[in-house]
């Protein structure tokens, strides 16, 4: 399955393999072959990087309180104490996901929930693991309530290469943890923070997969904890 965002540049990747083809078979040996190879793997490689391979959540997770990992990838940072004042309104815990070109770029809902807060914000393209690429780089910022009251942010952020942030979500959204969201084209990174009693499953260096890797769990005593403070009492809440 192709990914709906990468239906314009397979369709490129389509054509301008055609066009060398052709060329290349009014060449002759060894030219003729370079040529159709480079068709081949240009075509080969816009197909593999926007692939969409089905993915199952685990059975716990739907109405549950686990927070699945938004993207493929490896864990570059899990840090404990993090300052959110974006839509957490204080403490975190922040979760870092780098991918590589090579892995699924299709970005998946962390958590069950309402979206309550959405931000598109231009930036730099400092590498995806970057220390700074969180607050410097172009992203998204997307902030989901969970039904026990806890709020859990996640980031689509460009990378050095990666220049097309594409998501598919409004506020008031409802939304399932592993539900696809969009993509962030040709190398990026996924930051998600969380409440910071939240319990993490993950460590610097694990592989995660989108939508089945377990990040954390909610413990209910922290969406209650949230649920009770007013979002104008939270630091950068929004009206």
């Amino acid at each position: 399955m192709i990914a709906r965002e990468g239906y314009v540049l397979v369709g490129a990747a389509l054509v301008l393999a055609i066009v060398l083809i052709a060329g290349g078979l009014q060449l002759s040996g060894i030219w003729r072959a370079l040529v159709i190879a480079m068709a081949v793997l240009v075509l080969a490689f816009t197909l593999y990087f926007f692939r969409d391979p089905a993915r199952t959540p685990p059975a716990e997770a739907s109405g549950g309180l686990l927070i699945l990992a938004p993207a493929d990838g490896k864990v570059v940072v899990v840090e404990e104490n993090v300052h959110e004042p974006l839509y957490l309104g204080g403490p975190a815990r922040q979760v870092s996901i780098f991918l590589s070109p090579l892995d699924v770029h299709v970005n998946r809902i962390p958590v069950d929930g309402i979206v309550e807060y959405v931000d598109y914000i231009p930036g730099d393209y400092l590498v995806a693991w970057h220390p700074k690429a969180s607050e410097q780089n172009e992203r998204s910022e997307i902030g989901v309530r969970h039904a026990s009251g806890a709020r859990v942010l996640f980031k689509q952020i460009a990378g050095a290469v990666a220049r097309r942030i594409v998501y598919h979500l409004d506020e008031g959204d409802t939304v399932s943890a592993g539900e696809r969201f969009g993509i962030v084209k040709f190398g990026s990174r996924m930051d998600v923070l969380v409440p910071p009693h939240v319990e993490l499953d993950v460590a610097v260096g694990d592989r995660v997969r989108g939508g089945e890797s377990i990040l954390g769990r909610i413990p209910e005593a922290v969406g209650a904890s949230y649920e009770a403070a007013e979002p104008t009492q939270r630091e950068g809440a929004s009206d």
